[in-house]
């Protein structure tokens, strides 16, 4: 009986897949930018059932984010498994606007997937999107696109390929330029196959939005020339625009235990829309950033291959023979009860560790020192998880004592250091009340909806209850003294701004690569390092 996968298959926040098998086990690895610790690595045994098996960039040796722009740090991790241990290569890209992108690329290994991982060794930083092939004769190479910082040259310079010294620990030998790509132009996200008489490029092109795509070259000798796949890309929704999946491309390749069957994990994005909007124009806000899906892939008679179904890529997608009997696709939803000393993979920090700001103490909760405001780049005591749905309901309970309103705490839903909401406890010196405010930050217009009239005034020492309900293309905050009676507070406030696409509407193509999350946060001004207790926080999917 043939099992189905269903698309995408991690939701919310998880770009550019570096898809790999070891014997029956299969792995995932997707880029986290400035969300800390580094690279998210899924695991399967089907291609169907997912679970996180680890963070591993997780402590500041390995990766520090300290100061990296909003969607710098990690790009594209690529995670490879030769001479009995796990190899991975991951960014950490220091600059979006300059002419240097400032993009050092690092490998760590491991026996493991669970770690630990070696210090982190520096490759190069002359492009990003950087992988590792192995080929068959037991040498190494790094695969990476090039970055042209002169600004009369097209700035994608082309795929660059290395070889790697494992005695040395560094790239030894000439840099051969492999490929310029296509017409479509920013060709990046190489990965190298040796199949049978070919190598196989596989490469993303067309920029990360709309019209991205997957395209393929090959050829007979590893450096060239390569000829591209003569029907064009094998991955596009361009002319898909009523497809529910967009922004296809990104691939790389596996074949199953038996090698009979092949399928590529590439990110995608599922774009919302405005009642009164266009269903193909504008094509949407994908408020859950860009996901990963997978499709099986056929070979011609040629030996190039096919995406089967069609190039716009599938929702539904048959599994593996081989794989291991599929589970009922667990739902996203959780709660976590810090009181009771839970914690959750799914819960991420901003450029620093949670142990840098926060411990989790039983009977108490989630204990997290106020620091700098939810702008800052450095150091910001926040911890939130992905949207994964347009409809839940994530609510938490928080003890804050503040003193004076430069002390802050609360619920916060978050794109960037420019574009978030949250509702928050704070503190009115010149009145001498502890309130509940909310602040929008849209585009760096900073408002505060309630004004000094709508606040609300809160009991001296009693915990409040903050909630979010997130409700297709909008959401709104909502309070409760007891956790039973809700009281909505402010606007309803618009999701599709918390995307990718609101970004490159207001900031071009510099900093939009991320995804809408929840969660909490402290704030202290004064330098005190107020702590904020939070007794859970619940997500629901509706």
């Amino acid at each position: 009986m043939t099992q189905y996968i269903t698309n995408p298959v991690l939701h919310g926040f998880n770009p550019d897949p570096s898809l790999l098998r070891v014997g029956k086990d299969y792995y995932l690895a997707t880029s986290t930018f400035q969300w800390f610790p580094g690279v998210s690595i899924y695991h399967s045994t089907n291609l169907i059932n997912w679970e996180i098996a680890n963070r591993p960039l997780a402590n500041t040796k390995l990766l520090d984010l300290q100061g990296v722009p909003d969607s710098g740090g990690v790009w594209a991790p690529d995670l490879s498994y030769h001479d009995g241990q796990f190899w991975l290569v991951y960014s950490n890209v220091k600059s979006l606007r300059a002419a240097f992108k400032d993009t050092p690329n690092f490998l760590t290994t491991a026996k493991s997937i669970d770690g630990p991982w070696s210090d982190p060794v520096i490759l190069n930083a002359n492009g990003f999107d950087a992988s590792m092939f192995h080929d068959q004769d037991g040498k190494h190479y790094l695969v990476n696109m090039v970055w042209d910082y002169r600004g009369y040259k097209h700035s994608f310079y082309g795929i660059q390929l290395r070889e790697y010294s494992t005695t040395e620990k560094k790239l030894v030998g000439p840099a051969h330029l492999l490929w310029k790509g296509t017409k479509d132009g920013l060709v990046e996200g190489p990965h190298l196959y040796h199949i049978g008489d070919y190598y196989y490029l596989f490469c993303a092109e067309g920029g990360t939005h709309w019209a991205h795509e997957e395209v393929v070259a090959r050829s007979k000798s590893l450096l060239g020339p390569y000829e591209m796949q003569p029907d064009g890309p094998i991955l596009s929704d361009l002319n898909a625009a009523r497809n529910p999946l967009q922004k296809s491309g990104h691939a790389s390749l596996i074949d199953t235990p038996d090698h009979k069957e092949w399928y590529i994990a590439h990110l995608t994005g599922r774009p919302q829309h405005h009642p009164t909007d266009s269903a193909i124009d504008p094509r949407g806000w994908c408020s859950l950033g860009r996901e990963t899906a997978i499709q099986k892939i056929e070979w011609d008679q040629e030996k190039w291959p096919h995406v089967v179904g069609g190039m716009q890529g599938s929702l539904k997608v048959a599994g593996p023979v081989s794989g291991t009997p599929a589970q009922p696709i667990k739902s996203n939803s959780e709660r976590v009860d810090y009181a009771k000393g839970q914690t959750s993979p799914n819960f991420q920090t901003l450029r620093n560790p949670l142990k840098s700001f926060a411990h989790v103490e039983n009977g108490k909760g989630l204990v997290m020192n106020g620091r700098c405001a939810p702008s800052s780049l450095f150091d910001v005591s926040l911890l939130a998880r992905r949207w994964q749905s347009y409809h839940f309901v994530s609510t938490t309970k928080l003890s804050f004592k503040p003193t004076t309103f430069q002390q802050l705490a609360g619920m916060i839903n978050y794109y960037d250091s420019k574009d978030y909401t949250g509702i928050y406890v704070s503190y009115d010196q010149d009145r001498q009340e502890r309130i509940l405010e909310i602040i929008s930050c849209d585009a760096e217009d900073y408002t505060f909806p309630l004004g000094e009239k709508g606040r609300v005034v809160l009991p001296v020492d009693k915990d409040v209850y903050l909630r979010t309900t997130q409700d297709g293309v909008e959401y709104h905050y909502s309070y409760s003294l007891d956790g039973q009676e809700w009281h909505d507070l402010g606007p309803s406030f618009d999701s599709l701004k918390l995307s990718d696409d609101y970004i490159f509407d207001n900031y071009g193509p510099h900093a939009y690569f991320t995804g809408a999350f929840t969660g909490m946060f402290a704030s202290d001004l004064t330098g005190g390092a107020l702590p904020a207790t939070f007794a859970f926080f619940d997500y629901q999917e509706k």
